[in-house]
């Protein structure tokens, strides 16, 4: 199996796991991170472009995993995750959309019917909406759901999961160019390139020459998951845009996710922990993770440094990246000058 392909599995398991149950530096990383409080700091709403876009149908376009796909009607969208969910809704095409995953949490998603739990498709329930297109991303799964609904004449397109800062434009304009709306996917990536770089330039000056080393933890109490992110995970590129070392993928850690041990965070030795609210949920909190083998003798763990940020919109890499980069930055940084 290549090795992209076990990469995207591996980080779909993880959040099937997760989301059902509540880039490396020359920096030596030696300077510390001002404390941060453990809070969640996203907000739960999208923000659609401030006219409704003017669409341009047939739009005919090569899904992800090689299909043709000519897209004629968008009156009944439905995306089959999270973060395409919030693509569609930013675009201005919200009350086109009827349904949601699990992970579509933001208010005006909330009250659609879940077709989807965390790559879990139900094929039935999708058709059973007729939606006259459905998007899913290439870890979206089972197969046989997905073949289902093509063999049901339901054209659907698949988009390869957004990964880094890099991946936002093109991802978005893909979804824009699917819809027949790629003036307005044009617009959305420029204001969202453009909101990410602001939040960039507002970082301390204070702390570009020693830079934070940050791990990220992916925590599921309930189910006793723990583990430490590596270069794969999918942290490293908004801690690098954020002025931090990631932590894991610097101490050699090359898979996206590795099981926590006291020597692999001993070697990691982060100056503060990134976690998803719910999985800081899941251990009780600071405490509950202070008590996990290891991080408490971490220079984090020492100083109880810790940034919560929500888990839908973590490492979504889409419209909201610049929130979720301005609430990693506060709470990284604090009153740093």
């Amino acid at each position: 199996m290549p090795r992209s392909l076990r990469i995207a599995g591996a980080w779909a398991a993880v959040l099937a796991l997760g989301l059902t149950g509540c880039g490396t530096s020359d920096d030596d990383g030696g300077g510390q991170a001002p404390k941060a409080g453990a809070r969640a700091a996203s907000p739960d709403r999208v923000e659609p472009l401030g006219t409704r876009p003017k669409t341009e149908l047939p739009a005919t376009v090569t899904s992800a995993d090689g299909h043709r796909v000519t897209v004629r009607d968008t009156s009944r969208i439905v995306p089959l995750t999270g973060s395409l969910n919030e693509i569609v809704f930013t675009l201005g095409l919200g009350k086109n959309v009827v349904a949601r995953d699990i992970t579509a949490t933001f208010e005006q998603a909330k009250k659609l019917p879940v077709v989807t739990r965390a790559h879990d498709v139900s094929a039935e329930s999708v058709l059973s909406l007729e939606p006259t297109v459905v998007l899913a991303d290439s870890t979206t799964g089972p197969a046989e759901a997905i073949d289902q609904i093509r063999d049901a004449g339901i054209p659907l397109v698949v988009f390869d999961p957004a990964k880094s800062l890099a991946d936002v434009s093109p991802r978005i304009e893909a979804v824009a160019k699917t819809l027949g709306v790629e003036k307005s996917g044009a617009e959305l990536s420029k204001r969202t390139e453009r909101r990410i770089a602001a939040v960039r330039d507002d970082i301390p000056a204070g702390t570009r020459e020693k830079k934070p080393r940050v791990a990220f933890l992916y925590l599921r109490g309930s189910a006793s998951v723990y583990l430490l992110g590596g270069r794969e995970s999918g942290a490293g590129s908004l801690l690098d845009a954020a002025g931090a070392v990631d932590a894991g993928g610097e101490s050699g850690l090359k898979k996206d996710f590795t099981a926590i041990t006291s020597e692999a965070l001993a070697k990691a030795a982060p100056d503060a922990i990134l976690v998803m609210r719910k999985g800081l949920e899941s251990v009780d909190g600071v405490a509950g993770l202070l008590k996990i083998p290891g991080v408490a003798e971490t220079p984090a763990g020492l100083d109880r440094r810790v940034v919560s940020i929500d888990d839908g919109v973590l490492l979504n890499y889409g419209p909201r990246t610049d929130q979720v980069l301005k609430s990693l930055v506060e709470q990284l940084y604090g009153d740093a000058e």
